[in-house]
């Protein structure tokens, strides 16, 4: 087995196989991808509509739980991340959102230079294959195949959620990813051809034929070797072995938001505090190192629906086995979908510029496991604030390479954020009394209706809220002089040499939506860094604001408000 390598990309998920494919595409450089899991070759992770089951699979999912949760009630919250080639882009929910461009140019004011969203929106589009071409926005030619529903005209919730959404006061959009986040529309999804468009799928299959292209499976990296203040390679345990492999250039620490700082601290590199409470010797104080732990909560409003059409009557095993041989024939149905086919993004107040709440509409009642949550029809709509305040941690309880570590997300520590849980629950109802939802809407299983007050509606959301899957922020991307920075704008660790990190870890603030679509494209964008390539010249493709957002809560005002 060869030892050195130009370049060790630790992590084959959503970034990591994104930089192995692009450091590798010119041929000059040898690259070494480590990967802790094993291989994603499982029908459930290819099928679309199967994908509550890879993320119950201790296969898939490295399973971890917060610790108690001191702000909802001391709950433990479950905290899935993917485990094997494609990371949390083989078990996540295959939507794409990008982000407003607001997000990136808050990324840009809080130091991340030429990160604004200018910068990034050519890596987006650099990055995907659009099933509806190429435009200002959009992408055709990228490796990430990216669709649009493929059962909106065959549900009538799909239109009637949006419909009311309108109603509402709310703007229509024909593509959240393009020149209009804000507003109700058609959700896309990462699947091509019917099948998850994973990164290992899209990005590392097509880039595994090089011979300078190394994939370590099972191979999970206890530490880093440090040398004085260079990182020059990494320490592996595989298949009850271990191995030293060295870095020429540069280790490229990709494990994500969790394991990206796991493994510094197991290294000897992070807060000093943590480091002396798992008895490691201090190799690099960098205070920052788990600090700024984001992620998005949500909940699901959930009705009875009058009509027989909604997916409660396709969970049936006869249902099931018909959805799984159309797909396995034809990758065509309802197997070819993650159902989330609606969606919506709304400003919660006025003086709010760009939209802070998100919703994804499911035309059943269903719960996290894919059950049925009722008898009879029902839907959803899944909601939450997407800007958060509260900030968490997250850091090593042992040496030991097995210890899960301890991860304190610190929900609803922040008042603000409770407030916007108000107006998110509030603002749901308005939407789903509109006319257009009358012909399905029965009545409310939850949250309820003696569900009312702020006191009641803070102690619902503290009982039920769980995450949406989406820690960021752990390895904070900033200037370089910035107490709080782990990594610089060129994603180089600050203060030691031979070390970048590329993942959703150094995400500065969250982004408004899902963070599969915008870690992807970090990691685009830091592959022609590493590289020393010329950035893509920046856009100059206009955003669309509301006029009225220091003034107006939405464009309009509904046509039906809430009792």
């Amino acid at each position: 087995m060869k030892r050195d390598y130009d370049y060790i990309i630790i992590g084959a998920g959503s970034a990591g196989c994104v930089l192995a494919n692009r450091l590798s595409a010119c041929g000059t450089y040898s690259v070494l991808l480590l990967e802790a899991g094993g291989s994603d070759h499982h029908i459930m992770v290819q099928m679309p509509t199967a994908l509550s089951y890879p993320m119950a699979m201790k296969r898939f999912n490295w399973g971890y739980d917060s610790d108690s949760e001191p702000h909802v009630n001391n709950r433990k919250i479950t905290c899935p991340r993917g485990k094997g080639l494609g990371g949390s882009s083989s078990i996540n929910g295959m939507v794409y959102v990008r982000g407003h461009a607001c997000d990136f140019d808050e990324w840009a004011e809080s130091g991340a230079t030429a990160w604004a969203y200018a910068d990034c929106l050519p890596y987006f589009k650099r990055a995907e294959t659009w099933q509806n071409g190429a435009d200002e926005y959009r992408g055709d030619s990228g490796p990430l195949g990216v669709s649009g529903g493929n059962n909106m005209t065959l549900n009538p919730l799909y239109d009637a959620f949006i419909s009311a959404g309108v109603e509402a006061g709310y703007p229509q959009t024909d593509d959240y990813n393009g020149y209009r986040q804000e507003g109700f529309g058609p959700m896309h999804m990462t699947v091509r051809d019917g099948i998850r468009a994973s990164t290992a799928r899209e990005y590392l299959r097509p880039a595994l034929k090089r011979s300078h292209l190394t994939v370590l499976k099972d191979a999970w990296v206890d530490t880093l070797i440090l040398e004085g203040v260079r990182v020059t390679g990494a320490v592996v345990k595989r298949k009850g072995q271990t191995h030293r492999f060295t870095a020429r250039k540069t280790v490229i620490l990709s494990a994500g938001a969790i394991a990206s700082p796991m493994i510094l601290q197991r290294s000897g590199i992070g807060p000093k505090a943590v480091l002396e409470e798992a008895n490691i010797e201090p190799k690099f104080i960098s205070e920052y190192v788990g600090a700024n732990l984001q992620d998005h909560l949500e909940v699901y409003f959930q009705f009875h629906c009058k009509q027989p059409v909604t997916l409660n009557n396709k969970l049936g095993l006869i249902s099931k086995l018909r959805i799984g041989v159309q797909w396995l024939l034809f990758k065509t149905g309802l197997g070819a979908t993650n159902h989330f086919e609606a969606c919506a993004f709304i400003r919660s107040k006025v003086g709010q510029k760009s939209p802070d709440i998100q919703y994804h509409f499911l035309p059943g009642a269903i719960k996290y496991d894919g059950t049925p949550s009722i008898k009879g029809h029902g839907f959803q709509v899944h909601v939450g604030p997407n800007k958060p305040k509260s900030r968490g941690r997250v850091a090593i309880t042992s040496r030991d390479i097995n210890a899960t570590p301890s991860i304190l997300f610190n929900y609803l520590s922040h008042p603000d954020d409770i407030a916007d849980w108000r107006h998110a629950i509030r603002l749901t109802r308005e939407i789903m009394a509109q006319p257009a939802m009358q012909a399905f809407c029965g009545d409310e299983i939850q949250p309820g209706e003696s569900v009312q007050s702020d006191t009641e509606i803070d102690a619902w959301v503290r009982d039920h809220v769980e995450s949406a899957y989406h820690p960021s922020g752990t390895c904070r991307m900033g200037a370089k002089d910035d107490p709080h920075s782990v990594v610089d704008p060129e994603c180089r660790f600050i203060g030691l040499e031979g070390l970048r990190i590329v993942d959703a870890s150094i995400f500065p603030t969250l982004t408004n939506g899902n963070i599969n679509a915008p870690t992807i494209m970090v990691a685009e964008k830091a592959a022609d860094i590493i590289l020393g390539k010329t950035p893509l010249p920046p856009s100059d493709a206009p955003v669309w604001i509301s006029k009225k957002w220091q003034t107006e809560q939405r464009e309009l005002p509904p046509l039906r408000p809430v009792k």
